[in-house]
């Protein structure tokens, strides 16, 4: 085999790395868990490679275009904190290869030394034991084995065995991973891109190049004719159906064969593709509602969308037949809205994850709610559309997850033509918090200065339930238990929800406590919120006590002690 890549290999172990991950996302997710249900590294990681994939596989097959798509394709689909930093890996990674016409394992070396520069930069305070950890181990390796001039195929298993050892020792470097009896979840990510790119290029596995939305080629069928050369009227099914069944039943072939022959019995331009524990279909249908029921007698459904054909075609002829006088007419009108319309001087953008408290923000001012947190990230491309639609010259943005802060930072330093203002809020209590600490009559650097102190004044804490048996801070958690997870770390440890989050917030009372707020979840029925609250009320009487509906799932309550 050849010892250089060129731009159409790299291409193909790019999206076979992608791939690899995809299929292993699940369980890089379950590394995630200590023992709290919010594991997402391996989806977040998937999220951002996935949309590096789409742009990757659009690009021409020379390295500078695929280089470029890499970058800005990751950059804008990050999420969560593994996510940004894999986006900034790929970043270094393209800097060193986008002005090469083929690559050897000396450049791949300057290349995995740039990646890990750049992804090091990008965190304000580096773990190590982490997938920084592990990128800067395989970059080590990279260029000691590039030195003594191994063959491509020989570089690839040296870096690849060494990058797993790093791997296997980020449990000794971070005490929770040991506690826990699990590796680095992001760095394990890592190495399973590497070797989904290496198995490619030794020939072990093929990629078909299409155009895809995804890891997951799926070719979809077309009529062949232009849409303007076709008639509404034409149109049989009238309504694009696309969801993904996340499988909770079993799924062999006669149950394959039943849901292709109920699609087709409703329907054409059937796609139906299995991948592991999730089903991906796409029909032309004029009963999109009965599509979802029966995938839902296979699990629950994802990424629904319904898109009206006919209405699509209507629109695309209407648009196609309209002359330029009316085109020109629509962006005078265009420009003069947004002459008519003034920045004002502050917005505010929040992640927020539950409908009560998505509410709540929204009457102490929030411009735009991005709806995502714990285990659904928003991506840098969420928050630039959002920074988008706020019409303001300076824009605070509160995370309210400490999984978002860095995607919400990248956002801001992409952003142009408004002042970003990240404030790193790590729960909806301190975003709260930040939101009533806020002056409109003051300026920008008095109302971040105010805002941070209002947030840092918060003690705050979850309650959810375990997924696994294990140890943490010395206490042992059985598998069902309920913990309270206070700002430092586990707090209490039981099986009464009311109990645990008592405890929990005990434990932040003191002499100078004020305000007690309860945000009861979306399995927690507002009668044992109020219990709770009256409990809580009689054991701290000069104390404020204020329970609120949240809606957030998977944490039954979550407390705020100011």
């Amino acid at each position: 085999m050849s010892n250089t890549i060129d731009a159409l290999a790299l291409k193909k172990a790019f999206i076979a790395g992608a791939n690899n991950l995809d299929n292993n996302k699940e369980y890089i997710n379950e590394l995630n868990v200590f023992p709290v249900p919010d594991g997402d590294t391996g989806t977040n990681m998937t999220l951002t490679i996935l949309s590096a994939v789409r742009e990757v596989e659009a690009s021409p097959d020379d390295m500078k275009s695929i280089a470029r798509a890499m970058s800005t394709g990751s950059l804008r689909g990050a999420r969560g904190n593994s996510g940004v930093i894999l986006s900034q890996l790929l970043r270094g990674f393209s800097k060193k290869i986008q002005d090469k016409k083929i690559i050897d394992v000396h450049d791949i070396a300057d290349a995995f030394q740039k990646a890990v520069e750049t992804a090091y930069k990008a965190v304000m305070k580096p773990k190590e034991g982490t997938i920084l950890t592990v990128a800067k181990g395989v970059a080590s390796k990279a260029r000691e084995c590039a030195d003594a001039d191994m063959s491509l195929a020989q570089f690839c298993d040296e870096v690849i065995e060494y990058g797993d050892a790093v791997l296997d020792s980020t449990p000794e470097m971070l005490p929770v991973l040991k506690e826990a009896g699990v590796v680095d979840s992001g760095g394990q990510g890592l190495m399973v891109v590497i070797k989904g790119a290496v198995d490619c290029l030794m020939g072990r596995v093929t990629v078909e190049l299409s155009k895809s939305t995804g890891a997951v080629n799926v070719k979809k069928n077309t009529t062949g004719a232009g849409n303007d050369e076709i008639s509404t009227a034409d149109i049989k099914f009238g309504y694009c159906t696309e969801f993904i069944i996340n499988l909770e039943k079993p799924y062999g072939e006669a149950e394959e064969d039943d849901l292709k022959s109920f699609l087709e019995s409703i329907g054409d331009s059937i796609v139906c593709v299995s991948l592991d524990d999730i089903v991906k279909i796409h029909v032309h249908t004029n009963h999109p509602g009965q599509a979802f029921e029966k995938g839902l007698t296979l699990g629950y459904l994802t990424n629904m969308k319904i898109d009206n054909m006919r209405i699509e075609h209507n629109e695309r002829v209407s648009q196609s037949e309209r002359d330029e006088s009316e085109r020109q007419e629509e962006e005078r009108q265009h420009r003069k809205q947004e002459i008519v319309e003034p920045k004002k001087k502050y917005g505010f953008i929040a992640v927020s994850m539950g409908d009560g408290l998505n509410k709540l923000f929204g009457e102490l001012g929030a411009d735009y709610i991005i709806e995502g947190g714990q285990t659904m990230n928003p991506s840098t491309e969420d928050m630039l559309n959002a920074i988008d639609k706020v019409n303001a010259e300076n824009i605070f943005i509160l995370p309210n997850n400490k999984n978002v802060v860095l995607a919400a930072n990248q956002a801001a330093s992409l952003c142009e033509g408004k002042n970003i203002i990240v404030i790193p809020t790590a729960n909806a209590p301190q975003g709260i918090s930040a939101m009533i600490a806020f002056d409109s009559t003051a300026d920008v650097d008095e109302n971040k200065s105010s805002i941070k102190a209002a947030v840092k004044n918060v003690k705050s804490g979850q309650v959810t339930y375990s997924v696994r048996d294990t140890s943490i801070d010395g206490k042992t958690i059985k598998e069902g238990d309920i913990m309270g997870i206070g700002d430092k770390g586990l707090v209490s440890v039981g099986d009464d929800i009311e109990q645990v989050t008592f405890d929990l917030i005990a434990d932040g009372v003191d002499d100078d406590s004020e305000v007690i707020s309860i945000y009861n979840g979306a399995d927690v029925s507002q009668e044992d919120a109020d219990k709770l609250a009256a409990r809580v009320e009689e054991a701290y009487p000069d104390v404020d006590v204020q329970c609120y509906y949240g809606g957030q799932p998977i944490y039954y309550y979550i407390v705020s002690v100011e």
